[in-house]
């Protein structure tokens, strides 16, 4: 599928916290701390709706914590994030899935001691069956429950997984598991589909599958937003790219130009990291940009060492 048009996307310079023509989530001024850590402290960021997001960061840049945060599963010290034009902050996790933004999570969450199908049921919403008083009266219910195992036989069939429906989730790989999750999510009819590192630990063979029902749901009208570390799997589906560090959204873009950002290089890399730091000169000129007399010293007197 063809990536989305930056001018559809960006409506002024591109830059960190540049606002998208058709945001679907807006965040302003979320901070999270723990203790004298601050794991999220991002100003200002937008979502643009229909397109596939990426966002990648160094460990511990808090993009999980990010994640966390707008799904309702941690609050923050401050901020709010609104969804379609509603506030989400301070809603729960479950109140934030019914209002079509869902989540996956890097540590798959299925139930294994359940069989395939019941976790996929599980997914559903809008269950009259789950009312105590039309639980007594079958008729109220058993048209929704046809058509909610219809759908998850249907969801299963898409992502490859209709032989495993009687088994239970533990027995399955761990790609499978990760499969099994996205179907799940999928069972809400969400519009904002946000994915915790899709491809972790997941077998090859299953990678390419994973990113065919990535591009599949952008494909359907969703819009996607995604934690990733392989950088070619992020250049291959991503439109647009928001880079986090130390908590902080330090650049953003399409995927062509945040590659080659300084910004991120150092980010990932470090600043230094087109720097001999083999050489005296190398350690040097580090020692120099840092304005470290310590380092100087101590790296001046082992030359000095050396030489004699």
């Amino acid at each position: 599928m063809p990536k989305t048009p930056v001018d559809q996307i960006v409506a002024g310079p591109i830059e960190p916290g540049v606002k998208k023509k058709n945001p679907i989530l807006v965040v302003d001024g979320v901070r999270r701390t723990f203790g004298g850590l601050t794991a999220v402290n991002v100003d200002h960021v937008e979502i643009p709706a229909g397109a596939v997001t990426a966002l990648i960061g160094p460990n511990g840049a808090g993009k999980t914590t990010f994640f966390n945060l707008l799904t309702g599963f941690d609050k923050p010290n401050e901020g709010s994030w609104n969804f379609k034009g509603e506030n989400l902050a301070g809603v729960p996790a479950f109140k934030v899935a019914r209002r079509g933004m869902v989540r996956t999570f890097q540590l798959t969450k299925a139930l294994s001691l359940m069989k395939v199908i019941d976790n996929m049921l599980l997914g559903a919403t809008k269950q009259p069956g789950e009312n105590m008083f039309r639980a007594l009266f079958p008729f109220t219910w058993k048209q929704r429950e046809a058509d909610v195992e219809e759908r998850a036989q249907s969801l299963l069939a898409r992502f490859k997984l209709d032989a495993k429906k009687d088994d239970y989730a533990g027995s399955l790989s761990g790609g499978q598991r990760k499969l099994l999750e996205m179907a799940r999510a999928l069972m809400s009819d969400p519009d904002l589909v946000m994915l915790d590192e899709p491809m972790a630990g997941v077998n090859p063979a299953l990678t390419q599958s994973l990113l065919h029902h990535i591009l599949d749901l952008k494909e359907q009208g969703m819009t996607v937003l995604f934690v990733e570390h392989d950088m070619h799997v992020v250049q291959e589906i991503a439109d647009w790219v928001i880079v986090m560090a130390e908590g902080k959204v330090v650049a953003e873009g399409p995927p062509s130009t945040v590659m080659s950002d300084p910004a991120v290089i150092d980010a990932y890399l470090g600043a230094h990291h087109d720097t001999d730091l083999g050489t005296i000169s190398g350690q040097l000129e580090v020692a120099e940009e840092m304005e470290s007399d310590l380092i100087r010293h101590e790296v001046e007197e082992e030359a000095a060492h050396d030489g004699k």
